[in-house]
């Protein structure tokens, strides 16, 4: 895979296709701007090598149809604050309309395409509809590492029509992080894994088994583990197609000699509601009918302590449903105990991103991932089609 530093842009149309799927709330006010900032590097090395920067996104799931709320127009005006030069808004992502724009931009202008999932072509990996965006470049560059496991026009498709194709200084960032930690870390290395679901993880907790020192399990994906052990886990959420399969795993990782670190207590309550009665119990004593949504506070000890030696540490899923201010604490101990310890520290996007910043710990950590998504396809061992298009995650 090349590096974005690899090619000539001097007068060249750059196509970069970037994630500015940013959230912004009624008003289309953007409320986090951090996906923009992160591709500022890209953009602004394009621009200082007198490239003609056409930058893509999506925004939301319009489902191919056009939607004036999932408009990247906030995004535009936002950008060009960052860049300081006027950004030109495009009216759509293809046509003529937008074919006449590119072809008289001048060197160091940009151009930012109307939302690439207002056409339904985006999403099936359209071939004509990546011709299309193809035939607006010269040169094109991935730069949207949250979006590179879908296998969509603009990541996958759009790379087959380009003989100058490489990736943006972001996505190179992405990769480099995540191989430092799970190619070759530091050790120990530690994995703390939690979120709703153990289906959506199973594959990364298995590929892991290979690599990690200690796992470290918290949020909803605990129970089945906790479940498959004997616990009576009352009415909190349990896969139970899963539990046999999880008790199967934490057996596995414990006979291969990798520490196995599972809630003690729990935050409970008869449902998931701010208005809940709350208890702290252990996991031996659960009530019927009460639900486990959070870790405990001997759990967080626990947890903290066995962070104490780590040299590398991989966080991917809250402890607990952090939302609800009541079982968001677990989640806010974790980020304290990671952000205090002495290792190499990368998390994996997505709701655990959203914790750390709600906390204002964002730069005690060595490295937030910019896609949950992504980034879990990565630990689960499998190929990120946006990557393979440009050649795979090696770089020359």
């Amino acid at each position: 895979m090349k590096s974005i530093k690899e090619l000539n842009l001097e007068d060249k149309r750059v196509l970069v296709r970037v994630d500015f799927n940013v959230p912004m709330d009624e008003h289309q006010n953007i409320t986090d701007d951090t996906r923009i900032r992160e591709v500022l590097p890209t953009l602004r090395y394009i621009l200082d090598n007198k490239g003609r920067l056409i930058i893509m996104s999506h925004m939301g799931r319009p489902k191919g149809k056009r939607a004036d709320e999932l408009s990247l127009g906030p995004v535009a005006k936002r950008l060009g604050r960052l860049l300081e030069q006027e950004i030109e808004m495009a009216p759509d992502c293809t046509g003529e309309e937008v074919e006449k724009l590119v072809g008289s931009m001048g060197q160091n202008e940009v151009i930012l395409l109307e939302n690439l999932r207002f056409n339904s072509g985006e999403e099936k990996n359209d071939p004509d509809f990546a011709r299309k965006l193809a035939a607006l470049g010269d040169v094109y560059i991935n730069d949207a590492f949250a979006v590179s496991h879908r296998a969509h026009a603009s990541v996958d498709a759009v790379v087959r029509n380009f003989s100058e194709a490489a990736a943006g200084f972001l996505l190179l960032k992405e990769l480099k992080y995540f191989k430092d930690a799970m190619e070759n870390p530091r050790r120990p290395l530690v994995a703390i894994i939690g979120g709703a679901k153990v289906s959506g993880k199973f594959g990364a907790l298995e590929n892991m088994l290979s690599r990690v020192n200690k796992f470290i399990i918290g949020g909803a994906m605990a129970n089945s583990f906790l479940k498959s052990m004997g616990f009576d886990m009352g009415s909190s959420k349990v896969e139970d197609e899963l539990v046999e399969a999880a008790g199967e795993l934490r057996q596995r990782a414990i006979r291969e000699g990798i520490k196995f670190y599972l809630p003690i207590d729990a935050v409970v309550a008869p449902e998931p509601d701010p208005r809940a009665e709350t208890k702290i119990v252990p996991i031996q004593e659960i009530p019927a009918n009460w639900m486990a949504l959070d870790i405990g506070p001997a759990t967080s000890r626990l947890f903290d302590e066995a962070l104490y030696n780590s040299k590398t540490i991989v966080w991917n899923g809250p402890m607990g449903m952090f939302e609800i201010d009541a079982f968001s604490r677990g989640t806010v101990s974790m980020v304290y105990s990671v952000a205090d310890s002495y290792a190499l520290s990368i998390v994996g996007g997505g709701d655990t991103d959203v914790a750390i910043h709600s906390t204002g710990q964002t730069d005690r950590f060595s490295y937030i991932s910019t896609g949950g998504g992504a980034f879990l396809q990565l630990l689960e061992g499998k190929p990120l089609p946006g990557v393979e298009a440009l050649g795979g995650s090696d770089i020359r």
